[in-house]
């Protein structure tokens, strides 16, 4: 059995297909004034506003010191706000404002656009194969983390 040449590799086609597609958010979010990473933090507080960094970090799979930096540069940015636990002031909980709220449609509108954009060609029965893969795919990985 022969093996293929790296760049024809899945394992360096997928890293390569992140890479394309961190770069094409990116192009997309920055009209928005968002970043990577932050659409998520806005869907998780679009389910439950008030959540604690640790609940975000948690939630959304990173550190709490790339949470909190985040949340930072959102707060700068008017799409939410830290304030005070009501029951323990040494923790913070995070809200929504106006602007977060608002910016919903906007952002549910660039993930359209990067999803028409990467899989154009793609028939119904191809995505949903590739769905179940990349399902299947963060299963694996997500064990691999927890047993570690």
């Amino acid at each position: 059995m022969t093996q293929e040449p790296a760049s024809e590799r899945i394992g360096h086609l997928l890293a390569k297909a992140c890479k394309l597609k961190h770069q094409r958010m990116h192009e997309l979010l920055e009209g928005l004034g968002l970043y990577q990473g932050q659409p998520f933090v806005l869907r998780a507080l679009w389910k439950q506003s008030g959540l604690t960094h640790s609940e975000l970090a948690e939630l959304l799979n990173r550190s709490p010191s790339t949470i909190t930096n985040m949340v930072k540069r959102m707060e700068k940015a008017g799409f939410v706000e830290r304030r005070p636990d009501p029951k323990d002031e040494r923790i913070s909980r995070v809200y929504l404002t106006d602007a977060g709220r608002d910016i919903k449609a906007a952002v549910e509108d660039v993930w359209c656009i990067f999803e028409e954009q990467a899989f154009a060609g793609f028939g119904e029965g191809e995505l949903t194969v590739l769905r179940d893969f990349f399902l299947r795919m963060c299963q694996n990985m997500e064990g691999e983390s927890r047993s570690k």
